[in-house]
């Protein structure tokens, strides 16, 4: 069935006149990016030209999508804001709180009774608020959402930076914080600086080993984990028009570990394909009677350098399979040099565990073609060398995929079916062994591999690659083997060559599921009660923050200077710290502990200026808070990459840290210290950040004159007795100054109730 069908022939029928207009006012042709955003804006029919990169603009998503880790925090600050109903269709998702272990069904019922408050309370807000609600081991966020409420031209926010994978299905689709989701679920503008664009042109076809994953993966080669930053990544060409759905989905989704605002593919043949196999026939004839609008002028595709701030070109017909990894999702390795590179780095090459799935690879494309190989392997005599594990997208996925057949043939290879839910990809993996944190290498078909991430093992050396090279690498238990070239020997002491994989667009005999585990929200709410238990150790009602005191900031202390790579994992951990995402208090005691001190090199050690003595970060913070003292936080380049939880600005918020000073931010990152009320600040002059020493108190001048593009003074206080000033840049406009001084955007929204 198609969800939402009036709102989506809604926004198709603004369509013409509000693309005709932003042709007027920009007076040149448009991407298809531009067309989604000028139809979107907030004051209806452009008026003016938005300048990229540097326009503040207020934009009316059609829709909000959450998971349970973060729904959480943005329903306990939705539930401030005094509506009856959101203002726009939204939906929860419960996949981040089921921890793999034993398999599917044990691990769901475990996950059921572990996190049956949680649940509960995020399917009675979803009752009460008319929200949608997927119930644990329904599937994946962004699948789900690809399979049910994606739609090409539309405009979707989501509380996970993953939401970016609706892009496969031609949406601007854009991760941020809970309170950004609150905000348009309380029928508010969002604000988004209008994004440059970069244009990615793909000609050739994939053939072979090759697959959608090659292709983002070389792109985060190209543009690295800060490259996207700021800008919408849309792909064209023959060779985009040659991917499945799926396929541009997986492109579109890990775009996010290039920092970019949002990925996009114009509306074509596999999209129209993709909603009607889907069961939403309503939705593509929809669709097919814009399609016009649905992708760029055929000008900016013509002439791409014209149209866009940066191009790139890609030759599908060239690309190899490859590996991105270790540690960061960037560090690019074609597989024909893997093994030269693996032994000049030290890369332990014994492969101990392959896994697919995640929201950018659990799509039935990609469970048919890694389902080919481990057939190929169990026909040729082969036996797994690596443990095998995959996760599903969804339960309409898993339910197809089980009748087909396909699952069964991981079986044959003593693959553990896991819940169909994100599970070793965040964290969420109780993996044996790993406590004895042994050096050892492991491949999966996610997006992310810091240190930590997938099983909370710092010397697991994670490797990203496609389902296919998964499935071949668990097989041959080597991280240099290449399928291209190389041969295993079976059982009978024969080599035998794999052959490339195939597989199935779409299911042959279509989709099928008994029971996808949505639940539709009460008509009526109004009657349904939320109770949160004052003594719960999982949720936790907000209290307001402070509003600024209206002075400038004198005597911070430094609580911690963060050397190097600082992602929202290193400020606020996921993995077993996932229970706490609706307690703000409990959860804050994850604070910064994954940050390396710039001053010891070690990992939740800093000096607590009152004492002398060094300590957690947390508690440290504490002490400070305990005391009436603020601090402030010092980080590197691309501060808060990664996920969008806005816990990592919401803790430090809570715990008294009154500015975060960086070399550069992650965009998400910085937008959610904003929207807490928080200071989030750049090193005019980058080189700053050496001056900062352990010791300094901190002043932070000219708040009382807080004004868009002025820069602030920072007065670093030596223990010597010596000072020093630097500036500080900052991005806020007018409205964000407005957020400071009261607190947080939330505490205006509430005024405004009153």
């Amino acid at each position: 069935m198609a969800f939402d069908i009036d709102m989506i022939k809604k926004v198709y029928s603004q369509y013409d006149e509000r693309i005709t207009a932003a042709r007027q006012i920009v007076n040149k042709p448009l991407t298809l990016s531009e067309k989604i955003l000028y139809a979107h804006l907030w004051d209806g029919n452009a008026t003016e030209a938005y300048e990229r990169g540097k326009s503040y603009v207020d934009f009316a998503p059609d829709r909000v999508a959450m998971q349970d880790a973060t729904a959480q925090m943005a329903l306990l600050q939705f539930m401030q804001a005094g509506r009856p109903k959101v203002a726009v269709p939204s939906t929860v998702h419960c996949d981040h709180l089921i921890q793999a272990r034993d398999g599917a069904e044990q691990d769901l019922n475990r996950a059921k009774q572990e996190s049956s408050e949680v649940f509960n309370f995020l399917s009675s807000v979803s009752n009460k608020y008319g929200i949608g609600f997927w119930k644990p081991g329904a599937g994946i966020i962004h699948q789900v959402v690809l399979e049910n409420y994606a739609f090409p031209g539309g405009m979707m926010i989501g509380t996970d930076s993953h939401t970016v994978n609706a892009g496969g299905l031609g949406m601007v689709a854009i991760g941020v914080g809970g309170a950004d989701a609150c905000d348009v679920m309380a029928g508010l503008p969002w604000e988004l600086k209008f994004p440059k664009l970069i244009g990615v042109k793909l000609t050739g076809k994939l053939s072979g080993w090759a697959a959608p994953k090659d292709v983002i993966l070389k792109v985060a080669g190209i543009l690295t984990v800060k490259g996207g930053t700021g800008a919408i990544v849309e792909y064209f060409g023959e060779g985009a028009e040659s991917l499945s759905c799926t396929g541009k989905g997986t492109i579109c989704n890990m775009g996010a570990e290039i920092g970019a605002t949002t990925s996009t593919f114009g509306y074509d043949e596999s999209m129209e394909r993709y909603l009607r196999a889907t069961d939403r026939a309503e939705v593509a004839d929809a669709a097919n009677a814009i399609k016009g609008h649905l992708t760029a002028d055929a000008e900016v595709y013509a002439n791409p350098e014209q149209y866009f701030d940066q191009l790139i070109e890609i030759n599908l017909s060239e690309l190899e399979p490859s590996l991105n990894g270790p540690f960061t999702p960037d560090l690019y390795t074609p597989i024909s040099r893997m093994r030269e590179e693996a032994g000049k780095n030290g890369w332990p090459t014994k492969v101990e565990w392959g896994l697919i799935g995640s929201c950018t690879n659990s799509s039935y494309e990609d469970l048919s073609r890694a389902a080919s190989i481990a057939r190929q392997a169990v026909e040729k005599g082969l036996v797994t060398k690596a443990e095998f594990g995959i996760n599903p997208g969804s339960e309409q996925v898993r339910f197809t995929a089980d009748r087909d057949g396909l699952l069964k043939t991981f079986e044959e290879l003593n693959a553990t079916i896991f819940t169909n839910a994100c599970g070793p990809c965040i964290g969420m993996w109780d993996r044996a062994g790993a406590d004895k944190q042994e050096k050892n290498t492991i491949v999966h078909s996610f997006n992310r591999n810091f240190a930590k991430r997938a099983d909370g093992n710092p010397n697991t050396y994670a490797f990203v690659t496609s389902p296919e090279m998964v499935a071949a690498i668990a097989i041959s238990g080597d991280l240099g083997f290449n399928p291209l070239t190389d041969t295993l020997v079976n059982k009978d002491g024969e080599q035998v060559k794999l052959d490339p994989p195939t597989g199935d667009e779409l299911p042959e005999k279509g989709f099928a599921v008994d029971d996808p585990g949505y639940q539709a929200p009460a008509a009526d709410g109004s009657n349904v009660v939320v109770e949160v238990s004052p003594t719960s150790d999982r949720l936790q009602l907000l209290e307001p923050f402070s509003p600024w005191e209206g002075t400038d900031l004198k005597g911070l202390k430094l609580l911690i200077k963060a050397k190097g790579k600082c992602t929202t994992d290193h400020i606020s951990m996921a993995g077993p710290w996932l229970k706490y995402r609706g307690h703000l208090d409990n959860i804050s005691n994850n604070m910064l502990i994954g940050a390396v001190n710039y001053f010891n090199d070690k990992t939740d050690s800093v000096k607590n200026q009152l004492t002398g003595e060094y300590g957690a970060v947390p508690a440290t913070q504490r002490d400070y808070k305990a005391q009436g003292i603020g601090s402030i936080v010092v980080g590197d380049e691309n501060y808060g990459e990664g996920s969008s939880r806005e816990h990592a600005a919401m803790e430090p918020r809570h715990l008294g840290v009154r500015a975060v000073l960086v070399k550069s931010f992650a965009r998400i990152h910085e937008t959610n210290l904003k929207k807490q009320g928080m200071l989030g600040l750049t090193f005019a002059n980058k080189e700053d950040y050496d001056k900062i020493q352990e010791n300094d108190i901190i002043d932070i001048n000219g708040l009382i004159e807080f004004a868009p593009n002025t820069p602030l003074t920072i007065v670093l206080h030596h223990q010597d007795g010596t000072s020093e000033e630097i500036l500080a840049n900052h991005t806020y406009n007018k409205q964000q100054i407005e957020w400071f001084k009261a607190g947080g955007a939330l505490n205006i929204i509430r005024a405004n109730q009153k």
